[in-house]
């Protein structure tokens, strides 16, 4: 008899772990999966809200999954109805629509809610968290309009960047001391500021907003009102737990899990944003998608030892005219890291090492070497002294995976690091049919993460129709000693 299992939400990682359910139990003889979902949409692409807001996608682009996916995966999925109690004693979910449903094992995967500062009148601007917000920012973004964006962390920059490429006036405020203090160190933040006013971006950094005067502006301390026709909030989200709280389940900064993903209640797991392991909420998706595939294992019984040990977590700034991937705790960045500066082109990098490694680093403005870090961060790759330089130059990794030649990836390089997949995973599926980028998409998940793999992957595909090659890995430069003769 199978297992009835009830997953609350369906965002990304809702989603994708009802995916990762239905791949090993196809036919649901061990798991049958009701999914409730507050939105009345079929589950986005979070991630790629800024690229809607930027005018490069629209918002039915960002859909992860075609119509009538559930139903074709024996998923009752039941859109625009959101759970409101759990009654751990007769374990069912009561439903807003006066619905109860049972299950053996629940899943909450609630994620985040956008953090909108204490003062008056921010209850009147807009956050950036969901589609509605894009539309309701977007319904007010014409060429001249004065924004303003409180936050200057990833969601901030990018929702900056893509105001102002719209014509907008945009202001950036931040109050730490620089951009994006949490993943990158002073000089990466203050060459990002550089970058972002060049493009049309006026950015302000050590300042506190008091209050938002709709028709006036915004309040700054110091008395200052900065002129602003329209105020987006970007200053950080919070887990939703308080589902789990108020069933008696405990939570912190959110929902407290092992590494089964287990909450204090066995029956109920936490995944995604809502969920704080080891201590940490993720806050970013690969955690909360890898978080999807030990628990699929662990539902249908695919792999009962699997276990949930962490993520490795890489950033991307996705902004059109800004390329950074951050790696690591900034706070490992100290004097003695390899640092390489050009304000003036914006580009920047800095490196920390411990036992040869890269354990750390900001890298801006500089694509390829950007790709051959993670690969060496993701892959926990030595790098000797003296190569530092190649890998700043983005010479030091095989197959790093935004190279110009697509033919001269090898096979094992990594395209789309949110789903692991490799060039060689696109060979496969494009020799068994999947012959144009969305073909491959849906094939092999590639692109549909944060969706910065784009590119390659197109190039790949470009390279593929031209040759079709047969499976062979190209010699490349290398700056990894082991193995060496």
């Amino acid at each position: 008899m199978s297992r009835r299992v009830v997953v609350v939400g369906n965002g990304m990682v809702g989603a994708r772990l009802c995916d990762e359910v239905r791949r090993r139990d196809p036919d649901g003889r061990r798991v049958r999966l009701t999914v409730l979902g507050a939105e009345p949409r079929p589950a986005y692409n979070r991630v790629l809200l800024s690229t809607v807001l930027a005018g490069g996608l629209t918002p039915r682009a960002v859909e992860l999954y075609p119509g009538g996916w559930a139903a074709r995966r024996r998923i009752d999925l039941r859109l625009g109805v959101a759970a409101v109690k759990i009654d751990r004693s007769r374990r069912v979910v009561l439903a807003d629509d006066g619905t109860e449903e049972p299950y053996d094992e629940l899943v909450l995967a609630t994620g985040s809610r956008a953090h909108v500062p204490a003062g008056p009148g921010f209850e009147h601007a807009t956050a950036f968290r969901d589609l509605d917000d894009c539309a309701a920012i977007l319904d007010r973004a014409r060429p001249g309009t004065r924004f303003a964006v409180l936050g200057g962390g990833l969601l901030g920059c990018e929702a900056a960047r893509g105001l102002a490429g719209r014509g907008t006036r945009v202001t950036l405020l931040h109050r730490g001391p620089h951009l994006m203090e949490r993943q990158v160190d002073a000089g990466a933040g203050h060459v990002l500021a550089a970058t972002l006013e060049r493009l049309g971006v006026e950015v302000r950094t050590g300042v506190r907003a008091l209050g938002w005067e709709p028709g006036a502006g915004l309040r700054l301390d110091g008395g200052e009102l900065l002129d602003a026709d329209a105020l987006v909030v970007a200053t950080g989200v919070r887990a939703e737990t308080g589902l789990a709280h108020d069933a008696g389940i405990a939570t912190d900064a959110g929902v407290l899990v092992d590494d089964r993903l287990a909450t204090s209640d066995d029956r109920v797991h936490a995944v995604g944003d809502c969920a704080q392991h080891a201590g940490a909420v993720a806050g970013v998706v690969q955690p909360g998608w890898e978080q999807a595939a030990v628990l699929a294992d662990l539902l249908t019984g695919t792999d009962p030892a699997a276990r949930y040990r962490g993520t490795r977590t890489v950033t991307r700034l996705k902004a059109r005219d800004v390329d950074l991937a951050t790696v690591g705790d900034p706070a490992l960045l100290d004097a003695s890291s390899l640092r390489f500066s050009d304000p003036a082109s914006g580009r920047y990098a800095a490196l920390a090492f411990r036992d040869e490694r890269v354990v750390a680093g900001a890298v801006l403005g500089l694509p390829d070497a950007a790709a051959t870090v993670v690969q060496f961060f993701d892959g926990a790759l030595p790098v000797a002294e003296g190569d530092r330089l190649a890998l700043l130059l983005g010479r030091a990794l095989p197959g790093a995976a935004e190279t110009a030649d697509p033919g001269r990836l090898p096979s094992s390089a990594v395209v789309c690091r949110c789903n692991t997949v490799t060039k060689g995973a696109l060979i496969t599926a494009w020799r068994a049919g999947a012959t144009d980028p969305p073909a491959l998409a849906r094939a092999t998940r590639a692109t549909t993460g944060c969706g910065s793999c784009g590119d390659t992957v197109r190039g790949i595909c470009s390279w593929l129709a031209q040759s079709d090659p047969i499976e062979s890995d190209p010699p490349v430069l290398s700056a990894v000693r082991e193995g060496a003769a």
